[in-house]
């Protein structure tokens, strides 16, 4: 069986599952901006009036490029490519037969924010809106914890995807 080795390196949900995916992220101020597509490990592009956005739900950040072309020339680069859309990762998945359907994303089968590994053994596939709401959700809750400390547990909304 030959596997196709062309990943695709962007994610074209629907407008209303990213809605739904983002509903656990409105901490971190995306409200004023439109979600243009994702990665393949489910990391939203915006764009809004100052620019285009990048929502990075392994380090719950927001990266911003002022131009189209700037966000284009970022994402041109194999080195582009790997940060922002974990290129490397998701083609090495695909290679071993893990692969997306519609409306589903790459993710980790344990968190990196829980100290799971960013390596392909931690790599499954997963809903997307599921995906999201329960990242947004873990930041959320250790965003403001001290460096280092031990997480025993946590919590998820009981909202339906």
């Amino acid at each position: 069986m030959q596997l196709d080795t062309r990943v695709d390196l962007i994610r074209n949900l629907s407008q209303d599952e990213i809605g739904r995916a983002l509903e656990s992220w409105d901490w971190i101020g995306i409200g004023d901006k439109s979600p243009l597509f994702t990665s393949p490990f489910g990391d939203v592009f915006f764009r809004a009036v100052d620019g285009f956005w990048w929502l990075d739900t392994l380090e719950a950040t927001l990266t911003r490029w002022a131009t189209g072309e700037e966000l284009k020339a970022a994402l041109n680069t194999p080195e582009g490519q790997d940060q922002y859309l974990l290129a490397g990762l998701a083609a090495s998945a695909e290679r071993q037969g893990i692969v997306p359907t519609a409306g589903q994303v790459y993710g980790f089968k344990i968190p990196p924010v829980l100290s799971g590994e960013t390596n392909l053994s931690n790599v499954e596939v997963i809903d997307f809106v599921v995906s999201l709401n329960i990242l947004g959700q873990l930041h959320k809750q250790v965003r403001d914890l001290p460096p280092g400390t031990q997480i025993s547990g946590f919590t998820v909304d009981g909202t339906a995807p």
